[in-house]
Formats: structure tokens, C-alpha cells, sequence
């Protein structure tokens, strides 16, 4: 499982973009959310997803608003 915050959404398309605490950013669409209404969704708001991979990149998966807090930089060092 990982923890992100949700760095971009487009509402009127239904999908939005996460930022990994990795740096990376990964793709997910409203029909992967679970226990969350994509219109209740926030940008910079924590979330914890599966990653799986696509025809067109990474793709997160089981997103659900996150129940801790996102590892910092220097805690990954």
C-alpha cells in the first residue's frame, strides 16, 4: 500500500493524478476509489492506493482517503 496526496483533479472528466511520496505521479480514475465519492475528493489530500500496471503507465488502484500521515523526505533518508 502507499500514501500520496492527490496532486491534481479533473472533476469534469473523472480521473485525477497522485504524487507518490516517491516523487512519481500516478494516473487513477473515480472507478478505482473505494469508500470515497469522487466529488468529495480534495487536492493535497492524503491517500492510500495499490499501484498496478497499465498500457499506458502506472495506475493507482483501491484509493481511499488515508487514515495516517505521508512519510516525509527525511524519514525515507
Amino acid at each position: 500500500m502507499h500514501t500520496g496526496k492527490i496532486k491534481k483533479l479533473v472533476r469534469d472528466r473523472g480521473f485525477g493524478f497522485i504524487s507518490d511520496t516517491d516523487g512519481r505521479e500516478v494516473f487513477f480514475h473515480q472507478s478505482s476509489l473505494v469508500d470515497v465519492q469522487f466529488a468529495a475528493l480534495n487536492e493535497d489530500q492524503l491517500v492510500d492506493f495499490e499501484v498496478e500496471k497499465s498500457p499506458k503507465g502506472p495506475r493507482a488502484i483501491n484509493v481511499k482517503p488515508s487514515t495516517g500521515e505521508a512519510p516525509s523526505a527525511e524519514a525515507q533518508a
